[in-house]
């Protein structure tokens, strides 16, 4: 059966592929298609697990690898938030946006409401582009300075925007965008 599945599918559609689509596959059922679709959910969250309760932020790969394996299948742009000590531990990982197939807006106030309950030091942002091309647009750029404006006057430093794209990202900090 699994010849047969991998015959039909490659692994990335296949992980990709709902319950009504792996039904349509012949001799998977229901049930076999639910197991299917649990298997690569507990992949994606094996692939990020880490047995240390905070996970400490070095660079802009830690960025990458805690989050590829959830922004890489999302076919929205979708704004995450890490909220950190003064440590670079996470305090807290948030959805500030969802926007649509190539945009998202986001206001500062979605970004720092939780920073400031959290008590955060510091905040790194990330989004995906569903295009698979981790360029940064114009907008993002802009959205990152307005950002990093906002954070100076409450205290709060955006340390870095982390766009994920298919299997690479682009740090904006590392571009030179954020001082």
């Amino acid at each position: 059966m699994c010849t047969r599945i991998l015959s039909e599918y490659n692994l990335k559609q296949l992980s990709q592929a709902n319950i009504s689509q792996l039904t349509k596959i012949r001799g998977v059922g229901p049930a076999k298609a639910t197991q299917i679709a649990a298997l690569f959910e507990l992949a994606r969250k094996l692939e990020i697990f880490i047995d240390d309760p905070k996970r400490k932020i070095r660079s802009a790969g830690d960025v990458y690898s805690l989050l590829y394996p959830k922004h890489r299948e999302l076919k929205k742009e979708v704004l995450t938030a890490l909220y950190l000590d003064t440590k670079n531990q996470i305090l807290r990982e948030e959805v500030v946006s969802i926007g649509s197939l190539n945009a998202n807006i986001v206001h500062p106030r979605e970004v720092f409401k939780s920073a400031l309950m959290e008590s955060s030091a510091s905040v790194i942002l990330t989004h995906n582009h569903p295009s698979g091309d981790p360029s940064p647009s114009r907008e993002d750029i802009a959205v990152t300075e307005k950002l990093v404006e906002g954070g100076k006057i409450l205290g709060i430093n955006v340390l870095d925007h982390v766009i994920i794209g298919d299997g690479r990202y682009v740090s904006l900090k590392e571009e030179g965008y954020i001082n």
